[in-house]
């Protein structure tokens, strides 16, 4: 077998493309397309290993560097951390206050971004501590940032009720605990009324005014939308009780109705002998003869119902509750009320202090010539009209008022 192979050897045939012994270089090429796909499998199978074992060792590195140095090459800290989540969290339970951004409104109220899981909303109801048909009647829009109170959460989408009503009503009660404290009058406006009183709104709080307790004799329906002065008598937020007291804040009024000054007043009624001036609660008396130095034949050809004008006290029954009052006093020139009213309304303190000047001097003068004839006072009148010390000219022992004659019926 040798040898046979040795005699072939260097011999070469010529391929012959058209015999049928040609299909042995066809049994080569399968035994070549065979061979690469083993290849090219093993050279996949090497990296797919090389790729899984860099990986393992990345994973292996990143465990040792948390196990050893887990805080080395980050730049958030675990403060950052504990500060983020005390921006972006809040407690919900009940009663909490948030801030909040108003981003959407509708018919029933606003939905408002208060950067929790899920949007809030604020109905119409609780948007003011008024009675209101839109949310924007009290200024909520989008962009609107504001404080909000949880007072509830709707089950459907586990969203939050938020309201501002709440925190006005606690606005509102401060503010009356101040004003009580403090001692002034306030308007309220009767809203209702029951057999006991009347139902006056005050900082947005419906009180109490007792019929006891309103100096006026009108019934509930007349006093029905209009405004009252009023004093606190008793705040309890706790009892929702809220009191007041009409009698008081006019007592205070008056107290402050001195003789010569001027108060802005507004025209009530016409009568055919003068006009009734409401000042601040209290019904005045413009007679008909203190309008004007000029005579004034039709007073609707001077004032009206409803007009304003500034008039000046002249006299105060505190007892009787009448108060008298003036315009002719505030004249600069006799007939101004008629020709040049708002002349008069100008000068009006100005002749108020003139007017007061002229009765100071004629209360000295009185109480001069009251202490004329009683030297035991130590003072006397000068023949100026100025009063001091008793002049050393007067007897110490008074006057000799036998040969005074005795005064004569004229």
């Amino acid at each position: 077998m040798a040898s046979l192979a040795q005699q072939f050897t260097g011999l070469r045939c010529p391929p012959l493309s058209s015999s049928r012994f040609s299909v042995k270089p066809k049994q080569t090429q399968k035994v070549g397309a065979f061979a690469s796909p083993i290849v090219s499998a093993v050279a996949v199978s090497n990296a797919q290993t090389k790729d899984r074992l860099e990986l393992k060792k990345m994973f292996e590195d990143a465990y040792e560097r948390c196990r050893t140095a887990p805080m080395e090459g980050v730049a958030f800290t675990v403060e950052d951390f504990q500060n983020a989540l005390e921006k972006y969290d809040f407690d919900s339970e009940l009663g909490t206050k948030v801030k909040g951004t108003v981003f959407c409104t509708d018919g029933n109220g606003a939905l408002v971004d208060i950067t929790a899981k899920s949007s809030a909303y604020l109905p119409v109801q609780e948007a003011s501590i008024h009675k209101i048909k839109h949310v924007e009647e009290v200024g909520i829009v989008p962009g609107l940032r504001e404080e909000f109170m949880i007072i509830g959460e709707n089950e459907a989408d586990d969203s939050l009720i938020l309201s501002l009503r709440s925190i006005q009503y606690e606005l509102a009660w401060e503010r009356c605990r101040q004003l009580q404290a403090e001692d002034v009058v306030v308007k309220g406006k009767v809203v209702g009324a029951n057999k006991g009183g009347v139902v006056a709104l005050v900082e947005g709080l419906r009180g109490f005014v007792p019929f006891s307790q309103i100096s006026s004799k009108a019934t509930a329906e007349e006093l029905l939308d209009k405004e009252l002065p009023l004093k606190f008598v008793e705040v309890d937020e706790e009892q929702s009780r809220l009191v007041f007291s009409n009698r008081k804040a006019m007592a205070d009024s008056q107290a402050q109705l001195g003789i010569g000054s001027v108060v802005l007043g507004t025209v009530q009624s016409l009568k055919p002998y003068g006009a009734f001036i409401d000042i601040g609660g209290i019904n005045g008396l413009l007679h008909v003869s203190q309008i004007s130095h000029d005579r004034v034949s039709d007073i609707a050809t001077v004032l009206q119902p409803g007009d304003t004008l500034k008039v000046m006290i002249l006299s105060h029954d505190r007892e009787r509750g009448r108060v008298s009052l003036s315009t002719k006093k505030l004249e600069p020139t006799p007939g101004d009320m008629i020709r040049n009213p708002t002349l008069v309304f100008e000068k009006a303190e100005e002749m108020a202090q003139t007017f007061r000047q002229r009765i100071a001097q004629a209360e000295a003068m009185a109480r001069a010539d009251m202490l004329r004839f009683q030297p035991e006072s130590g003072l006397t009148l000068s023949s100026d009209g100025i009063l001091g010390p008793l002049a050393s000219d007067l007897p110490a022992e008074g006057l000799d008022l036998s040969d005074v004659p005795e005064a004569e019926e004229v």
